[in-house]
């Protein structure tokens, strides 16, 4: 055993030299290669001859630091044996002692309760599978074997005197404290300011950067300590939870897991299972082995470990494997442990398992490997958390009130839409549920008229060569619907650009025209996978209110002010509030720096002037120019994201769009602002009928007027009063029905989300009169046929919210 402890010091020692090699040598390649560079006609030679000397060094680098973990492996296997020898022998002593002080009848006891336990766990449901896979084993010895490099290699930069270095740490607050480099954590310095701070705080931000509490700092920081109600502490708290769920799924069912990020509200995870689906009846199991691994205190370790040897680690597991190949472009990635799970990830995380306080596991479904049904199938597993009980109170709650606000229940209900296998994902909007698509689509056209929008029609099918010119069949050709003519091929269009383009580029145009607003409504399609569809979000056929502006660089604060106003008009009539991010420039972006300096600049000017709250998103730009994203807020708390603001530089560029400067530079290029408002008018009509509860706002409402006639000899009249209301545009119904009574059929239109009943009677009969009431049974009492008409016709006008209550 000694020797086999002098063996591995050995080779940690000569690994650690020959890292420094590879690093001189490496270094004096890039010396070599800049030389070449600056002097092609020197030899060639020097380069490659180092380049090869360095990957002959690494490999045989490798196979040192194999050898290295597969002896300390061997020593702590055979430490391992030796304690459980010493631990038995022990065990053995005390037993003869016991038997011999407490005489004959304990043994039968101790018998009575080993039975006991051993008929306790036969009656317990399996919760875990029998045979733990041997990868958890060895991915979990491999993981501390890296571990005790990490703390040698620590333990020898701290010998050579670069650890103990003061540092500044300014808190957010504006306190500043002093730690020490490689050493002082920010749960240490929360702690130093207060413990029930230190313990709230779910993650750190150092420097702008989210931060592990147990992380040491690396250097002079700014320090901002965040709880749960920071987005990037609730990614960071559902990212755990989303490790617990996977340790838990790899007890349970031995798979192999994929991915398991933080969504919008909540988590999951998704495993490969060969042989099996998993079942919506497990999830209870699921979550008590969660709530066990909670119990447990499992901490957060972090390491940041090479790319080969993470091959290694995760060479049992292909889904990780194609993640490294494929995703991660440097030489080193983060993997964090909590109890046996070892899992790639970026990070951060809370500091153990114990600060999951409630966890729910609560829906399953079965999905492909990227999206792709050409790929791998596999099981995901959704899940919520919270720091606190009353927080996953108030979910369960949302939740019951969002099933009973489903579009697709109102919609069954109200007798809006419905879905037919023979069309799937293309809606059947009913009669009054095409009331409520055109009095949106009315409602969009009205605005347009005063914005000075155009609106213009354009062709569904377009030979695939434009597509190929716009760049859309290079991206979006698997969601097109295509189809072969006459030795060409076609495509349904899956969004308007394109078309628009051709319109701008008929003719010639001026710089005098500019800017030019074209807005259609044209029907689109795009081919969703079968299970990704769902009700009205996520459909096949749908409208958009589409809208492109052709602007010169110099109109787009202008424009981009007034399609911020645009939205603000209209999500103030729906009674939405609504949160803007500003996107700039990614990394893979096209064109000129300068030119998106100033669209940039032009886009922050004007959310300035504008007035409301924005954000930042730095890079998160789409490729072709920056953009303005917009989320609306429901009812239920919950952000959608529906308008969208972009400017698009290289649409011009491929379709060659150009138009004359007031210089005379006819080749002078146009920028296109892409708008939508509403977005797919489908999605928008799913929002607002969750949201408003299925109780409609007057001017928007399928069922506005319903008539109900006192008696049998009021009937005609009832039916001249609904033909009133029917010829100047109300949504009139009357109610002949003579097997109710009249408070029942007032009841059932008031269920039924009628805005205003008008019930006639010998009285109203006489006085041409009706007698107004609303859904809310609030009474309005007698009123003339013409007032009511006049004024429901300008609450419809006035598009209030409150038209019962207004009235």
């Amino acid at each position: 055993m000694a020797a086999e402890a002098l063996a591995a010091e050995a080779v940690a020692a000569r690994l650690e030299r020959q890292e420094e090699d590879i690093r001189w040598l490496w270094a004096e390649v890039q010396r070599l290669r800049d030389e070449q560079l600056n002097a092609p006609d020197r030899c060639q030679a020097e380069g490659p001859c180092l380049t090869r000397e360095v990957a002959q060094l690494r490999a045989e680098n490798r196979d040192l630091r194999h050898r290295l973990y597969r002896l300390r492996l061997c020593l702590a296997e055979e430490l391992s044996h030796q304690a459980k020898l010493e631990s038995a022998a022990r065990a053995a002593a005390q037993g003869e002692a016991g038997r011999a002080g407490r005489g004959a009848q304990r043994p039968s006891s101790q018998n009575r309760e080993k039975d006991i336990r051993k008929k306790k766990k036969e009656r317990e449901p399996d919760r875990e599978v029998k045979n733990q896979p041997d990868f958890i084993k060895e991915r979990l010895k491999l993981f501390e074997t890296l571990k005790k490099d990490h703390q040698l290699l620590f333990a020898i930069y701290e010998q050579k005197g670069n650890t103990g270095k003061v540092i500044t740490v300014r808190v957010a607050d504006g306190e500043t404290v002093e730690g020490e480099v490689w050493k002082t954590t920010p749960y240490q310095v929360a702690a130093d300011i207060s413990r029930d701070l230190a313990e709230s705080t779910v993650i750190a931000r150092v420097n702008g950067e989210p931060w592990d509490l147990d992380r040491p700092l690396e250097g002079d920081s700014t320090l901002e300590l965040l709880t749960f109600d920071d987005e990037d502490a609730q990614a960071a708290y559902w990212r755990s939870s989303a490790h617990v769920l996977g340790e838990a799924m790899e007890r349970y069912y031995g798979g192999h897991l994929c991915n398991g990020p933080p969504i919008e509200n909540g988590f999951y995870y998704d495993m490969f299972l060969e042989d099996r689906a998993v079942s919506s009846t497990e999830l209870s199991a699921l979550e008590d082995i969660c709530k066990a691994i909670i119990k447990e205190r499992q901490p957060f370790e972090r390491l940041e470990v090479s790319k080969d040897v993470l091959l290694e680690m995760f060479q049992y597991n292909k889904f990780k494997c194609r993640i490294l190949n494929e995703k991660v472009n440097t030489p080193t990635a983060t993997v964090y442990r909590c109890g046996p799970l070892v899992d790639l990830c970026e990070g951060p995380h809370v500091r153990h398992t114990g600060k999951i306080k409630a966890i729910k596991i609560f829906k399953n479904c079965s999905t492909y490997w990227e999206g792709s049904p050409e790929m791998e199938t596999l099981q995901r597993v959704y899940g919520i958390s919270f720091p606190d009980n009353k927080m996953m109170e108030t979910w369960e709650k949302s939740q019951d009130e969002a099933k009973n606000r489903d579009h697709r229940k109102i919609g069954k209900d109200q007798e809006l839409f419905f879905f037919h296998d023979l069309s799937p994902g293309s809606c059947f909007f009913l009669p009054r549920g095409a009331f409520i698509y055109n009095t949106l689509v009315d409602f969009i056209r009205e605005e347009y008229h005063h914005r000075n929008f155009t609106e213009v029609l354009s062709p569904n099918v377009y030979s695939s060569k434009l597509w190929e010119a716009s760049g859309h069949w290079q991206h979006h050709r698997e969601n097109m619907f295509t189809f072969d003519v006459e030795k060409d091929t076609f495509a349904l269009k899956p969004m308007n650009c394109p078309g628009h383009c051709l319109m701008f580029a008929h003719r010639p145009r001026s710089w005098r025209e500019m800017p030019i607003r074209f807005a259609d409504f044209g029907v689109l399609h795009r081919k969703e996978l079968s299970g990704t569809l769902s009700g009205l979000t996520r459909v096949r056929r749908f409208q958009q209110d589409d809208a492109h502006i052709f602007c010169t660089v110099e109109q787009i604060e202008e424009e981009i002010k007034g399609c911020l106003q645009f939205v603000q008009s209209v999500y103030s009539t729906f009674g939405f509030s609504f949160q803007l991010h500003l996107s700039t420039r990614p990394e893979n972006f096209l064109g000129e720096i300068e030119l998106w300096d100033e669209a940039e600049t032009q886009l922050q000017n004007s959310l300035i002037e504008f007035g409301k709250p924005w954000k930042m998103n730095p890079g998160d730009g789409a490729f072709y120019g920056p953009k303005i994203d917009i989320k609306i807020k429901d009812a239920l708390g919950r952000y959608h994201q529906c308008a969208t603001i972009q400017l698009d530089f290289q649409l011009p560029i491929r379709c060659n769009l150009t138009y004359v400067s007031k210089e005379g530079d006819d080749r002078k290029r146009p920028v296109i602002i892409h708008r939508a408002i509403l977005g797919s008018v489908e999605r928008m009509i799913a929002i607002l009928s969750e949201s408003y509860g299925g109780k409609w706002p007057f001017w928007l409402s399928p069922r506005q007027v319903m008539v109900i006639p006192v008696e049998p000899t009021c009937e005609k009249y009832a039916l001249q009063v609904c033909s009133a209301f029917s010829e100047e545009g109300f949504m009139a119904d009357v109610d002949l029905d003579h097997s109710c009574t009249l408070n029942k059929k007032i009841r059932t239109a008031q269920l039924a989300q009628y805005n205003f009943i008008l019930v006639v009677g010998e009285k109203e009969k006489t006085n041409n009169a009706v007698n107004v009431r609303t859904r809310d049974n609030k009474i309005h009492g007698e009123i003339s046929l013409t007032s009511a008409i006049d004024k429901l016709k300008n609450l419809k006008k006035s598009r209030t919210l409150n038209a019962e209550d207004e009235f």
